[in-house]
C-alpha cells in the first residue's frame, strides 16, 4: 500500500476505536446508575448567577424558623407562613414533586403548593431557602411507603402518624 492510503486507513482506524470506546464508557455508566437522567418539569420564577427559584418569588421578609423548630415544636406554627434554610436530603425521583428536608435529627417533608411547581431531581445535598406554610398532617403506613419508594435508596426514614411539613410557595436553590 502506498503511504497516503496506510495514512488513511490508520486515521480510519484511530477514529473507529475512539468511538467505540467512549460509547463503551458511557454506556458502562448508564448501567451503573452514575449518569440518571435529571427530571425538570418546572422552570425557574427568577434566575441569578447564584441560584435558581421555583414556584412564585421568596418573600426574605417572612421570618427564618429552624428545621428543627419545625420538627420538634411544629404544633406552634401550624398556619404559619415561615422561611428555612436547610439542605435537601433526598428529592423525589420520578418528578420532583416534594423532598426531604434535614438539619441534624430534624427530617421535615416538604410539598408543593397546589403540586403548582416541582424542583430538579438533582439537588440532594444543596442547603436550599424555602418559604412556605406549615401544617400537621396524618402519614399513614401506606403513604410512608409510597414516600420512601419515590425517594429510592439512602433517604432518611419516613415517619407515620402525626407529622409537620411545610407546603412550599417558594424554593432557592443554590446554582452548581
Amino acid at each position: 500500500m502506498s503511504e497516503p492510503t496506510t495514512r488513511c486507513l490508520y486515521l480510519r482506524c484511530s477514529i473507529a476505536a475512539i468511538a467505540f470506546f467512549a460509547a463503551g464508557a458511557g454506556f458502562a455508566a448508564d448501567l451503573d446508575g452514575e449518569q440518571a437522567k435529571v427530571i425538570r418539569l418546572s422552570e425557574p420564577v427568577e434566575q441569578t448567577a447564584d441560584a435558581e427559584t421555583f414556584g412564585a418569588r421568596l418573600d426574605d421578609s417572612i421570618p427564618e424558623v429552624s428545621l428543627g423548630e419545625i420538627a420538634n415544636a411544629g404544633g406552634d406554627y401550624v398556619g404559619q407562613s415561615v422561611r428555612v434554610v436547610a439542605r435537601v436530603a433526598k428529592v423525589c425521583q420520578k418528578k420532583g414533586c416534594f423532598f426531604f428536608a434535614q438539619e441534624g435529627d430534624a427530617v421535615v417533608r416538604i410539598s408543593f403548593k397546589d403540586y403548582g411547581f416541582f424542583v430538579p431531581t438533582d439537588i440532594s445535598g444543596k442547603r436550599v431557602t424555602l418559604v412556605g406554610d406549615v401544617v400537621a398532617r396524618e402519614v399513614t403506613a401506606e403513604e410512608a411507603s409510597h414516600y420512601a419508594d419515590d425517594i429510592g435508596a439512602d433517604a432518611p426514614p419516613v415517619k407515620q402518624g402525626e407529622v409537620y411539613e411545610i407546603v412550599a410557595s417558594a424554593v432557592r436553590v443554590p446554582s452548581g
